[in-house]
């Protein structure tokens, strides 16, 4: 496991407050270029998030050993709307990452009750990304286009990779969970 892990998960939302304020730079003329470049190199390699399905969250679900719920951490920065906040599904490496942050604000529960989260998220029209920091996963969440960080790098600012596809999502879920 990455090191840096527990250090993001104790500030994740000043990292998040970060990337939205460095993403306004790449607005600037001439700046904005070399900005851009180095935020879609950062989230391909180090930090970004990628669109899955219901059916494969359900599948990366089931494939969990652990499931903690807690609250999305985009929509406690952004409060742009009134979309449930209870929406992230910590799993994978993601017990190393909400290490201290977990007896505050995670719980753990099961695989149907996350299942259900998903379907009742999914009917309120959130997207589903799962997060992943130096190649680990680490999340599910469940946000809305109004304040999900990784859609808005992407939409608003032009960062490309910050919210990708990979069909191979699932499986290499599954090959870190050996």
């Amino acid at each position: 496991m990455h090191h840096l892990l527990p250090f993001y998960g104790k500030h994740q939302q000043k990292f998040l407050k970060s990337y939205i304020w460095m993403a306004r730079l790449s607005k600037v003329p001439l700046l904005g270029i070399p900005i851009k470049f180095l935020a879609n190199t950062y989230a391909r390699r180090q930090h970004g998030s990628f669109y899955i399905t219901l059916k494969d969250a359900e599948r990366i679900i089931d494939a969990s050993k652990n499931i903690k719920l807690g609250p999305c951490s985009c929509r406690q920065v952004s409060n742009n709307c009134s979309k449930p906040l209870m929406a992230e599904l910590v799993l994978g490496a993601g017990e190393l990452v909400y290490a201290e942050a977990e007896q505050n604000s995670f719980k753990a529960i099961g695989k149907e009750e996350a299942k259900e989260l998903m379907r009742r998220c999914h009917n309120e029209g959130m997207l589903h990304t799962i997060i992943q920091y130096h190649g680990l996963y680490y999340a599910i969440c469940n946000c809305c286009t109004c304040c999900c960080v990784p859609y808005r790098l992407k939409n608003d600012y032009g960062i490309q990779f910050a919210i990708d596809r990979n069909s191979n999502i699932v499986e290499e879920f599954i090959e870190q969970q050996v």
